[in-house]
């Protein structure tokens, strides 16, 4: 274990977090938020300082292997959570540092789980970080890191697999660093392209990024009490559509931008815009009755499906008062999830492919014994590793829900919103149903289920494995 590459690497996560937090620092110089700016700068001088010492003094084996690659990005978001809670406790805003650690927690994974009663009386400042910790943990703080630092010896290949969402990653171009600064050039002008539709609609600016910044992550911090209840149509449908863009894999649009359409329409894309017609479908049929009119049951329905199924958590209504079948659509998107290489969270739309056609497949085979059929998607055999590393994530997934599942029921809540609570938090979207509806929160769980949560919440973006093999002891012997 290069123990020293791997507090360098930390280190230097440090003094990016103490960059990141230079925009809620302007925010509080603009809005006169002397408080809130000293909060911000002390969390800053203190990641500053402890990064500084991290680096002092470079390895001089930067080699990093998978092992140290999937230390490195659990230890990477686990600090990233400790230090970012900081201004929440220095402003005054939460009343432990649980339910700071929760929230950051929330924000840097993209779950949007809030411990917030109400949101509006924060300080903008506060406001704008909450935003922003969506965009820095959407496409991975790591990754961001890779675009600008040599890291791990030319192997930084590690990292990144750890740390992207999806059964399968690979680069789009022969150096890591090149392929870091195309998608996140890509999310970055995905971004700006939503901000400046969102000021066309009306927005102020403050709105429009801090909305942006929280589609893009598909995260969903509300900076107003009702989610987005309260926007124009025009504003909801808008969001509507860049949650769905921002659930599908990146690397699709830099094919789509090197003129590859037909590989950047591929299956997993083909079979999410099936899952999302079919289940907008379904819900607007099921609650039109309840509206004015067809189309703003279909608003309503293309929002929350859009909203569930990326995993970004805004609201326009509260579906925990919609029909039982509207609900059981609604909570099966929530475990599907976006696409692999998305800032999505679930369990990801390439996942559900492969397990349907390893299904399919036991069947032929029960019924031809002697004939062997591959697994294959757009017409290329799935390699057996994947295959069965789905199988494997599958069985973890079933495992920690359940586990987790059992733990907060010390609570002693309801069912409903104890089994979607873990759905919310596992797969990264949320709100759930019941007492962690779209119009609650999680703040009256007590300091342990939160702690739960937050392990979840973690585990869930990194999809469970990077934060499972620090909990083994083979990790830490040294070869």
């Amino acid at each position: 274990m290069n123990y020293r590459m791997i507090k360098h690497t930390l280190g230097w996560l440090l003094i990016f977090e103490a960059a990141f937090f230079l925009l809620p620092m302007l925010t509080a110089v603009i809005y006169a938020e002397w408080d809130a700016l000293f909060a911000f700068l002390i969390s800053a001088l203190i990641c500053l300082g402890i990064g500084w010492l991290c680096v002092l003094k470079k390895p001089e084996k930067t080699t990093i292997y998978a092992r140290e690659g999937f230390v490195i990005v659990s230890l990477s978001w686990i600090l990233l959570s400790l230090f970012g809670a900081l201004p929440f406790m220095f402003c005054g805003t939460t009343a432990n540092f649980v339910d700071a650690l929760f929230e950051t927690a929330s924000g840097f994974t993209t779950t949007g789980s809030s411990i917030f009663r109400e949101v509006e009386s924060l300080p903008k400042a506060i406001l704008m970080w909450r935003s922003f910790t969506h965009w820095i943990g959407g496409m991975g703080v790591l990754v961001f890191i890779m675009a600008f630092l040599p890291l791990g010896g030319g192997q930084n290949m590690h990292i990144m697999r750890a740390e992207s969402p999806g059964p399968e990653v690979s680069k789009l171009v022969p150096k890591v660093k090149q392929t870091a600064l195309i998608l996140y050039s890509i999310y970055f002008a995905l971004t700006v392209i939503q901000t400046v539709t969102l000021l066309i609609s009306g927005m102020s600016f403050f709105e429009a990024i801090n909305t942006a910044f929280a589609t893009a992550g598909t995260g969903g911090f509300g900076i107003r009490n009702d989610s987005f209840a309260s926007f124009s149509a025009v504003q909801q449908i808008i969001v509507t559509i860049f949650m769905l863009v921002f659930s599908i894999n990146f690397n699709s649009y830099y094919l789509a931008l090197r003129l590859k359409f037909k590989d950047a329409f591929n299956a997993e894309v083909r079979a999410f815009l099936l899952i999302v017609t079919a289940a907008i479908a379904i819900v607007t049929i099921n609650i039109h009755q309840s509206y004015g009119s067809v189309g703003e049951a279909l608003r309503h329905a293309a929002f929350s499906v859009s909203s569930l199924i990326s995993t970004t958590g805004f609201a326009t209504e509260n579906f925990d008062l919609w029909p039982a079948l509207s609900k059981t659509v609604l909570v099966l998107v929530m475990f599907i999830g976006a696409c692999a290489g998305s800032t999505g969270g679930g369990m990801k739309v390439s996942r559900i492919l492969i397990i349907f056609k390893g299904f399919i497949r036991e069947i032929y085979t029960l019924i031809h014994p002697k004939q062997v059929k591959k697994i294959s998607i757009d017409k290329r055999p799935v390699d057996r590793e994947v295959v069965r590393s789905v199988n494997a994530y599958l069985a973890c997934y079933i495992l920690v829900f359940a586990i987790s599942l059992l733990l907060i029921t010390l609570d002693n809540r309801d069912l409903v919103t104890n089994f979607t609570a873990v759905a919310a938090t596992i797969n990264n979207i949320g709100p759930g149903l019941s007492e962690v509806g779209p119009a609650a929160n999680f703040a009256d769980f007590s300091i342990f289920s939160k702690l739960v949560l937050t392990f979840n919440m973690i585990a869930g973006r990194l999809e469970l494995f990077p934060m499972l093999i620090l909990f083994s002891p083979a990790t830490w012997k040294k070869k």
